[in-house]
């Protein structure tokens, strides 16, 4: 590229005023050369900011070549210059022609034939001149349009001078997507090349003869390169890494060790520890690039875990093997301590285990007759269906039921509770079923012996609840009592309330006609009738005094009795007492002292 001022001499620019500001313009659009937008902007405003021109409108040919849409502009507005597309189609359209041909056009600012609605909105009343910013002399149509107002014939300089500068720029552009075609081609598979390199989870190289990394995936890259910021511990890591890699090709290339295959230990360099891998290397030629190496890396450390894996799992087998003879022993002891009989079967229902107190339900001792062999076999039936009856339902785990068995050592019934349970490995599987038979004898002889006390408390209860009946007939005979000595007792009461009213209403009178005699009202009275009836009245009030304790006493029986407290003379009760035993001392002819 010519620099400013050579490509300013080649376009005949004349030092005159303004030559300044086009130098400027010139070395602004050199220096974002590429970007077409910008420097139509930045044209659209030189002129605008430079020239007589007010209004500046830059349209691009499209990249189908079909129509020009808007590219930049100064003094109308963005949107507008963005919505701007001219379709090339109507190709006997005069500014099409005139676009063709490459003539500039004047649009006049009434709406002739030649108006373009489009414009409408960014040159209102205003005439228009088009100008075409051509391509090479082969071309038919222009890489552009400028449009510009106030219209001018001829084109102002500066305008001219302006579109040439664009012209350079769209052939430039031109020429370059002629070749960025092959470039986003390459670029492209390229890119998909470096995705399938990435995409493998094996470290894959590319190197020439002498070792040098021409290029490396992604889990490559993480061994043999580091970038300035990280650590000085991970730099020396991917330094080994690079030394030790060199070092394997130089041997293969040596022709040492198996060609082409060989183990190869790399350090990580994210915490140092070594990472083993098997190095597979190819040489491949190419007679324009010359030789290189493809080489992948496998990583076998988890070849190597596994054989450790393996080992360690060898060993703890034994270790288990060992335990479980053990276990086993330990087993053995503990079923044979536990007093009820307990038997192993495995998943055929075969009986693989018992204990001692099993072995008497279901073994003959050595010597003993026909009857023990038939009964040792009819308990093993009778076992086998119940095992049996557990092994076919799939889905429970245990079984609880009785079996009547019978001792081939006394021939005597042995009624026995049997409960099996499925043992089951780690992946569900059946690996053996145990069971444990309780004997129900003493079960049986309790449970007799509660049915007797059962009827011993059943009968006790009877002759508790007749003992209650009687009672309660007792108690209700003495409520029964109660009540009719309380109704006598209410009887009594009202018997003698009744007959203290009684006898008051005539005793009042007594003591009411008594007591008028003596004050005169039937006439006079002697000395001695007064006498007498004083005796009369003080007898009538002794009477009176006992009817009132008649009533007394119910008041106490009621609980209503007042106290009352008083003080007396003595002299004058025995008096009182002598005054109305007159009458009996005189007939008695008894002195009283």
């Amino acid at each position: 590229m010519p620099s400013s001022r050579e490509a300013l001499a080649a376009i005949n620019v004349r030092r005159e005023p303004g030559a300044e500001a086009k130098l400027d313009l010139l070395e602004e659009l050199q220096r974002h050369q590429g970007n077409a937008r910008h420097c139509a902007l930045r044209t659209a405003e030189w002129l605008v900011a430079n020239t007589a021109v007010t209004r500046v409108v830059v349209a691009a040919l499209s990249p189908k070549r079909t129509a020009f849409d808007g590219l930049a502009g100064a003094g109308v507005q963005p949107q507008l210059v963005e919505r701007l597309s001219l379709s090339l189609d109507g190709r006997r359209d005069p500014i099409v022609a005139a676009v063709t041909s490459g003539q500039p056009l004047s649009l006049p600012a009434n709406r002739g034939s030649l108006r373009l609605p489009a414009l409408d909105g960014m040159f209102p009343r205003s005439s228009v001149t088009v100008l075409a910013i051509g391509g090479q002399p082969d071309e038919d149509v222009a890489l552009g349009l400028l449009f510009f107002s106030p219209a001018s014939d001829p084109v102002p300089h500066s305008v001219r001078w302006a579109s040439e500068l664009l012209r350079h720029q769209f052939q430039y552009l031109a020429g370059r997507e002629g070749s960025s075609d092959i470039e986003r081609r390459l670029r492209r598979e390229r890119s998909w090349l470096q995705h399938v390199l990435n995409a493998a989870t094996d470290p894959i190289l590319f190197t020439d003869t002498e070792g040098r990394l021409l290029i490396a995936n992604t889990r490559a890259e993480l061994l043999f390169s580091a970038t300035d910021d990280v650590s000085e511990g991970r730099r020396r890591a991917v330094q080994l890494n690079n030394m030790f890699f060199s070092a394997a090709l130089s041997r293969r290339s040596l022709g040492e060790g198996e060609p082409g295959r060989r183990e190869l230990v790399l350090v990580d360099p994210t915490d140092g520890s070594d990472l083993p891998f098997e190095l597979l290397s190819t040489v491949v030629t190419d007679p324009r690039e010359g030789t290189g190496v493809v080489s992948i890396l496998r990583n076998i450390s988890d070849l190597r875990q596994a054989a450790q894996q393996i080992d360690e799992n060898y060993a703890r087998l034994r270790v288990a093997e060992s335990d479980a003879r053990a276990e086993r022993d330990r087993l053995n002891l503990i079923i044979d301590s536990v007093a009820d009989p307990i038997v192993v079967t495995d998943e055929e229902g075969a009986i693989s285990l018992m204990n001692t107190p099993a072995e008497r339900l279901f073994s003959a001792r050595a010597g003993a007759g026909e009857e023990s062999q038939r009964i040792v076999r009819a308990n093993d039936a009778h076992f086998s269906s119940f095992v049996s009856g557990l092994l076919s339902t799939g889905g429970d785990t245990t079984r609880r039921g009785e079996i009547g068995l019978v001792s081939p050592e006394t021939h005597q019934p042995v009624p026995v509770e049997a409960f099996a349970a499925k043992m089951l490995s780690d992946l569900g599987e059946l690996t053996a079923v145990v069971t444990i038979l309780h004997d129900r004898t003493e079960d049986l002889e309790r449970a007799s012996l509660y049915e007797q006390l059962k009827r011993a408390s059943d009968e006790l209860e009877g002759k508790v609840h007749a003992a209650t009946d009687e009672l309660a007939r007792q108690n209700e005979l003495l409520r029964r009592q109660a009540l009719e000595l309380e109704q006598a007792s209410t009887a009594k009461s009202q018997f003698l309330a009744n007959v203290s009213h009684e006898l008051r209403t005539p005793l009042n009178a007594i003591l009411g006609y008594a007591n008028m005699t003596m004050q005169g009202i039937a006439g006079e009275i002697t000395p001695g009738q007064r006498r007498h009836l004083s005796r009369i009245e003080a007898n009538g009030r002794h009477l009176l005094a006992l009817i009132n304790e008649i009533l007394d006493i119910t008041r106490i029986e009621a609980g209503r009795m007042p106290l009352e407290i008083v003080s007396f003379a003595i002299p004058d009760l025995l008096r009182e007492v002598q005054s109305e035993l007159e009458p009996i001392i005189a007939k008695s002819n008894l002195t009283v002292t």
